[in-house]
């Protein structure tokens, strides 16, 4: 099929190319070429910035894509604009939604795809949920709504913080974690996230539906850092600090946990399963982590902490609101 990504180049989009490429698929990404992840090798590169509407509209009008993918929407007017540019023109288009939309906390672990949406916990989800209902108006228009959830590649460090959360726990100092690090959270490698949404192409019976795509596997937090930490042979230090405290310090930190982290997050993927058989999730959360940090310890990658960010685990950490 000619496949459409707008985006294809991010910590998920990179994998789902790959893989896409792979089924032999003809892909096509259209971005600004500036993601420290190449394109996948076999993609055909339009480049253009998505929010320059004019300019999108002249590289991507009139051109048929039996499947469009878009990584880069996040408001319903994202929404408009690729209702109003591509309705004649797809075959089959996907939303890359959220699973932080699901009501938190959820009414029933593990979460299915029937959980209501209603996360209004920060903005992220509540756009998200707007784009999910503003599809839902369009009768004749063929979508399908995917929602991801914490998935994270070899360049992506899955702990808040980052590199400097990942730089103090290799050299010995305290880092923080919000609560007591019990709660239940949900890690997806990239790559097996990719099977999952690549197989749902020319799927038509899957038009008009939703789907999370996830590992089947939860870790809570204080065992996601005893992963980093074994890989690195130390015994990590380990701050608690309750969440409306990190709120008060940095509220784009605060809102991501007190709207999503601070709860357990496990999922039920029967129905995606449903619809891709040969769809599961392979990639340990542990075997993950080892290529994180082969990759951060390479002598090709240099990394600086961000002096901001730890002046602020700092501070946090020495105002005496510890757990």
């Amino acid at each position: 099929m000619k496949v459409l990504f707008i985006g294809g180049t991010g910590t998920i989009s990179s994998a789902c190319s790959e893989y896409c490429i792979k089924k032999g698929h003809e892909l096509f990404l259209y971005n600004r070429a500036q993601s420290i992840r190449k394109p996948a090798e076999g993609a055909n590169v339009i480049e253009g910035d998505y929010k320059n509407r004019k300019l999108t509209s002249s590289l991507l009008n009139n051109k048929y894509f039996d499947i469009i993918v878009n990584w880069l929407a996040f408001t319903p007017e994202d929404i408009d604009f690729d209702i109003n540019l591509f309705r004649d023109n797809v075959g089959h288009y996907f939303f890359i939604s959220s699973a932080t939309v699901y009501k938190r906390p959820a009414s029933a672990i593990p979460i299915t795809e029937a959980e209501p949406l209603e996360n209004n916990g920060f903005d992220y989800p509540k756009n998200k949920i707007l784009c999910e209902l503003r599809l839902h108006k369009e009768d004749r228009f063929p979508f399908t709504i995917i929602r991801p959830s914490h998935t994270y590649d070899k360049a992506t460090i899955p702990m808040d913080g980052g590199y400097t959360t990942l730089h103090r726990l290799m050299h010995g100092e305290r880092i923080l974690l919000h609560g007591e690090g019990t709660a239940l959270w949900t890690l997806t490698s990239n790559k097996d996230f990719a099977k999952g949404l690549v197989g749902l192409f020319g799927n038509k019976n899957s038009i008009r539906e939703a789907f999370h795509i996830t590992s089947d596997d939860a870790l809570n937090w204080n065992q996601i850092i005893d992963c980093f930490a074994q890989q690195f042979n130390v015994n990590p230090l380990l701050a608690y600090l309750p969440s409306h405290v990190i709120d008060k310090y940095d509220k784009n930190w605060g809102n991501a946990i007190l709207g999503d982290k601070t709860f357990s997050c496990v999922f039920d993927n029967s129905k995606i399963k449903s619809f891709v058989p040969d769809f599961s999730c392979n990639i340990p959360f542990a075997e993950g982590v080892k290529e994180i940090c082969d990759w951060y310890s390479s002598e090709d990658n240099h990394f600086e902490i961000d002096p901001v960010m730890n002046e602020k685990i700092d501070n946090m950490i020495n105002a005496g609101h510890i757990l």
